[in-house]
């Protein structure tokens, strides 16, 4: 019996157990159970207490049960699998012994215990590197182009291994693998795309995804082509800045192949603005006066009006930015009233125009004729007239026997290119007889072909000038035009008896916009370059290809108006290279770019000044002025940059192309009322004026402070008696009505008050002197207006003057300051 109350407690020789991370309770196989042979006595046959035995075990046993032995493992801080995986460590089961305090307790033998932590999936996958980059050769298929890589700090080969990579970005080329492996599914092209950014994910075998994609740069390598680089589509031009660079960055790349010469031809290509080029938009008339041209010209095509109605039944071809633009189809044409037609032209004369024309398919035997002196009736003679004829320019002029009786020249052929090419050119006419010379753009061609004739016998014979066709009165059953011409005409204008000069002629066709050479004296001297005379194509030629790039990238776009017309502005270059011994060794591709006009700020052209004069009938009839104190001023808004749609006035000096005083209300009465403006106003100015009963129109390029000077100097006479009111409305305009100011309105009233008291307020002439007698004085009148009153001080005998002070601020009814001088 004593024997076996010394029996020692047994339990199994080792265990193994699983401890989930961030839990505390182990998992033991087999369960922890410790048996003791003393049973059933008491104390000595219970299992008292279970002992672990490992420095860094973090785990204690629990008894449950004394009497079963049950017990439990459990862990007494925080498991971390990331931290260590797995625990080994031994236990020892002790029984109580002989009493309640366990003295004399036996000891179990010791057990192994292998515990193992579980993992649990806490962490995401991180990229190696958020930003990878690769390149492929443009038109090739790659296995792989990159390798991208994401680990995971989880303990566990499920959650630690990335099993999936995933592209984010939708419409790639590309695709990627288990492995991390990118591959492109297409071949790709550099001209296409030289450059994708795409973003990938990785995802864990417990499907969890990283937090942070990766950022995959491929880059796409041209295979060497010869063509040009560096440069962009696309240049945003600002109004105002001057001359702007197209290509700062543009280098021809030749593969490596040695080059004898470059030729590069930049071409400006502006067909559809106006007339082919951004120029002022401003009236014919206007911009003879501007260029200096000899007076005296008369407008064959004029804007249709109740006094030139010719031109009404004519096609206009709108949207050009306000010119004036005639369309023909070959079945429109004008007659010039004798009135408007010179008449008897002498030996020097002037025809110009601006002309769009293009080849008629089927009608190559068949005359254009822009502008035909024909007989009126009875006969079909041309005395005079310019047609087209088969992309032939023909300048026809018959002399009458009055002029002589020889044979002299009469026909005048020009064959260019510019008269078929479908673009606006300025056709100038100068004529010296016999000598009869074609101006084009600015640059002169003599005649392939003079044609001799005889005169034209005289005749009782009325003549007819017509625009757009020949008119054919005689030997035909009823009196048609023929001869139609087909294409566009603009500033048909003919001056009689003077010819114009080269340098107004280059004025009147120069461009506003064009391509420049920025920095031009730095030009290398081995490179050789021409413009055309309008300044839209420029050919440069060089042998050394470093010098032909650097010229290429002083090429600008320059555009001087002040309110140019936005929109694109096309570029084309082509180019030629040649080789040492070879005529052409590399093809270039051409280029097509664009120049993008911005919208320019736009002016608000403003007019102030009295809005009502009351002037007593007296004034009216020796004639008053309407607008002394009229002001015209113009302000632009610009954007401040900090809130939108909004900005600050900024004012401006521009030009302005006429103003007009209209008389609202019934017409001036002939013979009692009238507005007048002395011829001395516009001295010094390059304005006129035209005056009717409906009101006078003032015109011409100048400036807003010359039209100022010269609307003040407007008077209006009125003999009318009873005339209660009379009201007057100015209005101006800048680029033919392009922009235009407020309509400002004055009204004139005949006032019946009359002076009602006189005011002294001269300075005593000296001390003696006491009265101030209006018999010997010197009454100097002047009206004020508007109406003021007047305050006057007390007159001081020892000053030298009285104090005057004109109050504005009042308002009341017309009053006269009588100035009494003793």
């Amino acid at each position: 019996s004593f024997f076996e109350l010394t029996m020692m407690p047994w339990i199994e020789t080792s265990y193994r157990g699983l401890i989930t991370e961030n839990t505390d309770e182990v998992l033991l196989d087999p369960p922890l159970v410790a048996l003791d042979k003393d049973a059933p006595v008491p104390y000595a046959g219970e299992i008292c207490a279970f002992r672990v035995y490992g420095l860094d075990a973090p785990f204690e046993a629990v008894v449950l049960n004394r009497t079963s032995g049950e017990g439990q493992l459990r862990a007494h801080r925080p498991i971390d699998c990331e931290h260590q995986r797995e625990y080994t460590f031994i236990i020892q089961a002790h029984d109580c012994g002989g009493g309640p305090g366990g003295t004399g307790g036996k000891r179990s033998h010791k057990a192994v215990v292998h515990v193992q932590v579980g993992d649990v999936n806490e962490f995401s996958p991180v990229f190696s590197s958020l930003e990878y980059s690769g390149s492929v050769l443009e038109g090739r298929v790659y296995d792989s182009i990159l390798q991208v890589q994401a680990t995971d700090e989880d303990c566990s080969p499920q959650y630690s291994q990335i099993c999936n990579y995933q592209i984010t970005t939708e419409d790639t080329p590309f695709a990627i693998d288990r492995n991390g492996n990118i591959r492109n599914t297409e071949s790709l092209s550099f001209d296409t795309q030289p450059h994708y950014e795409i973003s990938v994910t990785a995802f864990d075998c417990g499907q969890k995804k990283a937090k942070h994609s990766a950022t995959v740069h491929i880059h796409v390598k041209p295979i060497c082509k010869p063509g040009w680089r560096g440069w962009t589509k696309r240049v945003d031009y600002e109004p105002g800045i001057g001359s702007k660079q197209l290509f700062p960055k543009m280098h021809l790349e030749t593969c490596e192949g040695a080059v004898s010469s470059v030729q590069t031809t930049v071409e400006l290509q502006t067909r559809h603005i106006g007339k082919g080029c951004d120029r002022e938009t401003y009236s014919e008339k206007s911009l003879q006066k501007l260029c200096g041209a000899s007076s005296g010209s008369t407008d064959l095509l004029p804007a249709p009006s109740a006094a030139f109605n010719w031109t009404a039944s004519l096609m206009t071809d709108g949207g050009r930015d306000s010119d004036l633009i005639y369309r023909f189809d070959g079945r429109q044409a004008a007659n010039i009233p004798d009135w408007i037609t010179p008449q008897n032209l002498t030996d020097q004369f002037t025809i110009a125009t601006w002309m769009k024309h293009g080849p008629s398919p089927g009608l190559r035997g068949e005359k254009e004729t822009l502008l035909c002196n024909s007989d009126k009736t009875e006969m079909n003679r041309h005395h005079y007239s310019l047609y087209v004829h088969n992309c032939r320019l023909v300048f026809l002029l018959r002399r009458d026997f009055t002029q002589g009786d020889s044979f002299r020249p009469a026909e005048f052929h020009w064959k260019l290119e510019q008269i078929c090419d479908k673009e606006w050119h300025y056709y100038v006419i100068n004529v010296e007889f016999p000598v009869v010379a074609l101006y084009v753009d600015g640059v002169t061609y003599d005649p392939y072909l003079v044609t001799d004739d005889w005169p034209i016998h005289s005749s009782q014979i009325d003549v007819q000038l017509t625009v757009g066709a020949c008119w054919q009165g005689g030997e035909v059953s009823k009196a048609r035009f023929t001869q139609h011409f087909r294409g566009s005409l603009s500033g048909l204008t003919l001056r009689p008896g003077k010819i114009e000069s080269q340098k107004v002629i280059s004025c009147l066709q120069a461009c506003k916009e064009g391509l420049d050479i920025t920095s031009l004296e730095s030009m290398d001297k081995g490179i050789k370059f021409h413009f055309n005379p309008a300044q839209s194509v420029l050919v440069m030629e060089g042998e050394d290809l470093e010098q032909v790039n650097t010229a290429l990238r002083k090429v600008s776009y320059i555009n001087s108006r002040q309110f140019p017309t936005p929109g694109t502005r096309r570029i084309h270059i082509s180019t030629t290279v040649q080789c040492f011994g070879e005529d052409v060794c590399i093809s270039i591709p051409d280029i097509e770019a664009i120049v993008m006009v911005m919208q320019p700020s736009e002016p608000r052209i403003t007019i102030t000044g009295a809005e009502q004069l009351n002037m007593p009938a007296s004034d009216l009839a020796l004639g008053l002025l309407l607008f002394r104190d009229l002001h015209i001023f113009s302000t632009v808004t610009k954007s401040d940059g900090i809130v939108p749609n909004t900005g600050v006035l900024d004012e401006m000096v521009h030009n302005l192309d006429y103003c007009d005083i209209l008389v609202l209300g019934e017409e001036l009465k002939k013979g009692l009322e009238s507005l007048h403006l002395p011829r001395s106003a516009l001295l010094g100015k390059h304005l006129d004026y035209t005056n009717s009963t409906t009101g006078m129109s003032i015109y011409g390029v100048d400036s807003m402070s010359h039209y100022a000077q010269v609307i003040r100097q407007v008077r209006f006479q009125s003999l009318r008696t009873g005339m209660s009111a009379r009201s007057f409305r100015v209005s101006c305009s800048e680029l033919n009505g392009r922009y235009t100011s407020n309509q400002f309105t004055l009204q004139v009233r005949e006032s019946d008050k009359f002076i009602s008291s006189t005011y002294c307020i001269a300075a005593l002439c000296s001390s003696t002197v006491t009265d101030c007698s209006p018999s010997v004085s010197l009454m100097l009148y002047y009206p004020l207006l508007p109406c003021s009153s007047v305050v006057t001080t007390p007159m001081d005998p020892h000053r030298a003057g009285a104090i005057w002070v004109v109050d504005h601020s009042q308002h009341c009814s017309n009053t006269d300051i009588v100035v009494v001088v003793c």
